[in-house]
């Protein structure tokens, strides 16, 4: 005679609970399996997943509460994302190299000005004359140098002014000492002129005095 459950004298019955709590604990343990292959697809950090595994363990409390709180989208989903944002970055580059920047006039990439707007595009490479941008410092054709970073590194330099000014050893040029003592030097203050009248103004002689 089987053992009662719940004070179940009835072997129908109690076949039925046992059934139940059989159904009950094997649907707990798959839950435990679904939340760790789902946290796997969708969390990239081993430590996480272990955390929801271990959380699982609570009988549905712990598969409940990481419903709620996973990330929305799998791994290769959020990646497959950030490969058809690069392709349409990719793409909007793509259209506007191939496009005038002043006019928006289409063009191919052998053109050195654009034939609406005659915008200068690129410019001939010295030694083979095809296409170049100013700001490459090599041709990619004949690997001839341009001076394109040379360009580039000068605009990042500080300024010309601030070269003179200084010699090389630190100290202030001849030219940066003048400027200074021009500057040191106290201006007098200049002497106001006086107006000058014109003989048309003048008042006529009083005839008395004559």
């Amino acid at each position: 005679m089987t053992t009662a459950i719940f004070g179940i004298s009835n072997d129908g019955l109690n076949l039925v609970v046992n059934l139940l709590i059989l159904m009950l604990v094997v649907v707990w343990l798959a839950l435990i399996v679904y939340t760790y292959l789902d946290a796997k697809r969708r969390i990239s950090d081993p430590f996480l997943v272990g955390c929801a595994t271990l959380a699982s363990f609570i009988p549905y409390l712990g598969t409940a509460v990481y419903a709620i709180v996973r990330p929305p989208e799998f791994l290769e989903d959020a990646h497959e994302r950030e490969l058809e944002i690069r392709a349409a970055e990719l793409r909007v580059r793509q259209l506007e190299e191939l496009t005038c920047g002043g006019c928006g006039y289409p063009i191919e990439k052998t053109y050195l000005r654009c034939p609406q707007c005659q915008r200068r595009l690129k410019d001939p490479c010295p030694s083979c004359g095809k296409p170049v941008d100013s700001r490459w410092a090599l041709c990619p054709h004949c690997e001839t140098p341009l001076g394109g970073g040379e360009r580039a590194r000068r605009r990042k330099a500080p300024p010309a002014r601030r070269k003179a000014a200084e010699a090389p050893d630190g100290e202030p040029s001849a030219a940066a000492r003048k400027e200074r003592s021009a500057a040191a030097e106290p201006q007098q203050p200049a002497k106001p002129k006086r107006p000058q009248r014109s003989p048309s103004r003048e008042p006529d002689p009083d005839p008395r005095q004559a």
